[in-house]
């Protein structure tokens, strides 16, 4: 079965773009446009790996790493975070920290050695 990838990112655009890519890589994807949802996705979905943006309406990606972090089911996700603004040490335990714009090799490759 294909290992899951949760897109949380509010920039539509980037999420139809992180899904291409992810799918044309054999993984499959859900997305989420904010915090709340996100949570919501990792409890329906229990995703193999996060990619997270930081800044985003309503709670920004730190306070849903931080709410992510409290529970153990799911403490153990990695995340990469793909952000604008930089903000890499507001998610300490990232696997990575790629910035926007983002090379799709560089986050495949960071997918690969991370998740497989």
């Amino acid at each position: 079965m294909a290992k899951k990838i949760l897109i949380i990112d509010d920039d539509p655009i980037i999420v139809k773009y992180l899904q291409a890519v992810f799918s044309d890589n054999g993984y499959a994807t859900c997305s989420a446009t904010n915090a709340g949802e996100g949570l919501e996705m990792v409890r329906t979905e229990a995703p193999d790996l996060i990619t997270l943006d930081l800044e985003m309406p309503g709670e920004w990606g730190p306070r849903f790493y931080r709410k992510l972090r409290q529970q153990k089911d799911f403490r153990d996700i990695p995340i990469i975070v793909i952000s604008g603004i930089d903000g890499d040490h507001a998610i300490k335990n990232a696997v990575a920290f790629v910035s926007k714009p983002f090379d799709p090799e560089k986050i495949i490759g960071i997918v690969k050695n991370t998740i497989g």
